[in-house]
């Protein structure tokens, strides 16, 4: 979008995103070198913590790539990223057990992974449509192709506010079966929960980004009338 005063709200938020960016990369390759004491690979804690959640149908996969570990409810298949399916540090199963927490979610009809789910094809859409129509709607003078455009944002800004329950509720799901689970120790608990919060941050921040980014539309229509 072309240059305009309104670009100095996003900042914040660009700051924001940078530094939970550096934050998970660096907590996770730090605690990436610490190995758990029992010597657990983060693809047996996924399966042990599915299995004792009647989840023997879902599968756990190895993929390619570093921070690529999710869960994909379509397929219920639990996806480990090479740095954490075969490796038995810290780093590695607070994110498998993250991860489990999903599946979990899923299988029990947590509402706001049911929510963020069935919005995925229009917060798709709307991520996808609304800043090229808003830019439309500005140069052809268009005002109602502008309102469009906002109501489509406020859909990927909906469903990114609903990731961040989803998100916070599958770490502590994580940290308390392996502490349950006696997966980690006492001393390595906490070194999990600061990799599960570095991610988190990074969620916040683009929550913040799309926040800001929903204001700035209002201004920029504001303007218009």
């Amino acid at each position: 979008m072309y240059y305009d005063s309104t670009f100095l709200l996003l900042i914040p938020a660009l700051l924001l995103a940078f530094y939970a960016q550096w934050k998970v990369k660096s907590t996770f390759e730090k605690y990436s070198k610490v190995s758990c004491a029992k010597g657990y690979s983060g693809a047996q804690v996924a399966r042990h913590i599915l299995d004792e959640n009647n989840l023997q149908n879902s599968a756990v996969e190895q993929i390619a790539g570093q921070l690529t570990d999710h869960y994909d409810p379509r397929v219920m298949k639990l996806r480990l990223s090479d740095p954490v399916y075969n490796s038995n540090s810290v780093a590695a199963l607070g994110v498998a057990a993250h991860e489990a927490g999903h599946a979990i979610q899923d299988a029990k009809g947590y509402v706001p992974i049911k929510l963020r789910n069935g919005m995925v094809p229009a917060a798709n859409l709307g991520s996808t449509l609304a800043f090229p129509l808003f830019i439309l709607g500005i140069f052809a003078g268009i005002p109602q192709l502008m309102d469009i455009a906002i109501i489509l944002f406020s859909l990927a800004l909906a469903f990114s506010v609903l990731t961040l329950p989803v998100e916070f509720n599958a770490s502590r799901r994580a940290i308390k079966v392996l502490a349950d689970g006696h997966f980690l120790t006492t001393e390595e608990l906490p070194k999990a929960k600061a990799v599960l919060n570095a991610a988190a941050l990074t969620y916040v921040a683009s929550t913040t980004m799309a926040v800001l980014n929903l204001v700035r539309l209002l201004m920029l229509r504001g303007q218009r009338d």
